[in-house]
């Protein structure tokens, strides 16, 4: 089938088969998000780990997963290990190595099912922590001969396969061919990628090492969330063709904060790991540090996706659907509905043009820069060769925890909320944990804790409360809030004073004064909280007292 869209209509172009049609009224994106994922099934939940050897920990860059693609198989044979460059002794004390670093091993397999078939060897072998399915459809790299006068295998319209006019069962299955019940490959054939993805997670095809598909990649990404796929991401740096040290810099700058972030690359191409050049080691470090800080954030999102179908990646238009003009932007996209990221997109820039919707914006690398926008517009963003913008928006709260090399070590930080107020809504948000290998997120009777945020400004007042739906798991981990960062109050504030009240026992108990700072950053006051020591899994209300 090809799909046609000349600006006013859709043609939908077919040979055959059955044609259903769906419509979903919204009337936001984010309600139809949910009403698609309510058709198709909701986003399978992805495991805390996902979100990000020993030359990587030397240059100071967090390594949480190694993959390995074909080329550990005996003769690219499934589920195999090759004798003389994988040997199973060395490779089993390999995956050892990782797991006593708090790291994961995950491997490729060809995705097929045998009903009599366990497999044993390969986990006892190489005991990885996941499976990376390849091919997610029906591939066997042969073309089969059409049967004759079939207009499936051989049709008078031949649809446009991969980029050029050959008929449907080029490398794969017979479009003839009959499933159980005399279901022909024709109308099962595209149900194969929907099915497996009930089960996996879909990345992007193969980029190459070039700026074209390093832009390519964030429309790609953005689609992918819209199909009701959330966990994606490209191959950081190019996975054909060689690299050059510029453009891996920006790419890994952009890849940190893909929903799915993993170098990749052929082997016949140069080796990319990050920690070759000094500059890309650098920029890495940078970029994967403030990633780390937003990882309760980023599984917050994941359970937002798997509950209701909400991608984590966004178009700018999902959280500014009244702003014309994000509804043709590719080049930026959100993480949540409050965090913009900008990359540098073009050989040899050092600046970025970026679209800000109307608020206040802060940068998540310094608080002290932001940015005023009262009506959306273009604003040209200093991005020197180490950095990438990364904006939070006004009305948002975001959890965060501390840098580390892995997330085992990054969880056991202290919890961090970064409230950004509002003088025309109230600020949100939200932080869902358990211990990031659930199968099911948020199931009834489960371990895992769910807390709401809430932050407004009234006056000289100023209000933080969470309401506590599910806290019990987090009392259990003793997570705790030691610190908290206020940003958009004015810069003629001064901090009166402050308390916080925790909910212990039914009782509301005054907690103990922690430190304040204040600092002025052009029109805005940063107020930094310390030493607060707020059980994640109890409610609170903080309550700063200001003069304006």
């Amino acid at each position: 089938m090809d799909i046609v869209y000349t600006g006013d209509r859709i043609t939908y172009k077919v040979i055959g088969g059955v044609v259903d049609f769906f419509i979903f009224a919204g009337p936001s994106p984010k309600m139809v998000m949910d009403q698609y994922t309510q058709l198709i099934g909701r986003p399978a939940p992805m495991p805390y780990w996902s979100f990000v050897v020993s030359r990587y920990a030397e240059a100071g860059i967090p390594l949480e997963v190694i993959w390995t693609d074909i080329d550990y198989m005996d003769g690219f044979k499934d589920f195999t290990l090759d004798p003389i460059n994988f040997p199973v002794d060395k490779m089993k004390s390999f995956v050892d190595l990782l797991h006593q670093n708090g790291q994961k091993y995950v491997l490729i397999l060809d995705p097929v099912h045998i009903p009599t078939f366990r497999m044993q060897y390969l986990p006892q072998s190489s005991p990885f922590d996941g499976l990376w399915l390849d091919m997610n459809e029906i591939s066997n790299f042969i073309t089969s001969s059409p049967s004759a006068g079939s207009t499936l295998d051989d049709p008078p319209y031949r649809i446009n396969n991969s980029g050029a006019q050959i008929p449907i069962s080029t490398r794969t299955a017979p479009a003839t061919s009959l499933h159980f019940g005399n279901i022909t490959e024709y109308n099962a054939h595209n149900l194969y990628g929907l099915l497996e993805s009930k089960v996996t997670n879909q990345a992007l095809l193969k980029l190459t090492a070039t700026w074209d598909d390093l832009a390519y990649s964030i429309p790609s990404i953005l689609s992918f969330g819209l199909f009701g796929i959330p966990m994606v991401g490209a191959d950081i740096c190019g996975f054909s063709r060689n690299t050059t040290e510029e453009l891996c810099r920006r790419w890994i700058q952009l890849g940190a904060f893909y929903p799915f972030s993993r170098d990749h690359s052929a082997r016949d191409t140069i080796r990319q790991e990050l920690y070759l050049w000094d500059s890309v080691a650098s920029a890495t470090k940078k970029a994967l540090g403030l990633l780390y800080q937003l990882l309760p954030y980023l599984y917050m999102l994941m359970y937002e996706a798997h509950m209701r179908g909400t991608p984590i990646a966004r178009p700018l238009f999902f959280s500014f659907p009244q702003d014309t003009n994000t509804y043709d932007i590719n080049s930026q996209f959100l993480l949540g509905k409050g965090v913009l990221v900008s990359p540098v997109l073009k050989q040899g820039a050092l600046s970025v043009d970026a679209y800000f919707p109307a608020g206040n914006w802060f940068s998540l690398f310094n608080y002290s820069n932001s940015l005023s926008v009262k009506s959306g517009k273009y604003i040209t963003l200093d991005a020197p060769s180490d950095h990438i913008n990364v904006h939070v928006r006004e009305g948002n709260i975001l959890a965060m925890q501390g840098q580390a090399l892995t997330t085992q070590a990054a969880r056991k930080t202290p919890f961090k909320l970064l409230v950004v107020l509002s003088s025309n809504e109230n600020s949100t948000g939200e932080v869902f944990l358990d211990d990031g290998d659930e199968i099911e997120m948020g199931k009834e009777g489960g371990r895992w804790s769910l807390v709401q945020y809430n932050g407004n400004i009234s006056g000289s007042t100023v209000m933080l409360e969470s309401k506590v739906v599910n806290g019990e798991y987090a009392l259990s981990r003793e997570w705790m809030i030691e610190d908290a960062t206020i940003l958009g109050l004015s810069n003629s504030v001064v901090v009166k004073s402050y308390e916080v009240l925790i909910k212990s026992g039914g009782n509301w108990i005054k907690s103990s004064m922690g430190r304040t700072t204040l600092k002025i950053s052009g029109q805005f006051s940063i107020v930094e909280l310390s030493n607060m020591s707020i059980p994640i899994g109890e409610e609170f209300k903080l309550k700063l007292n200001l003069r304006i």
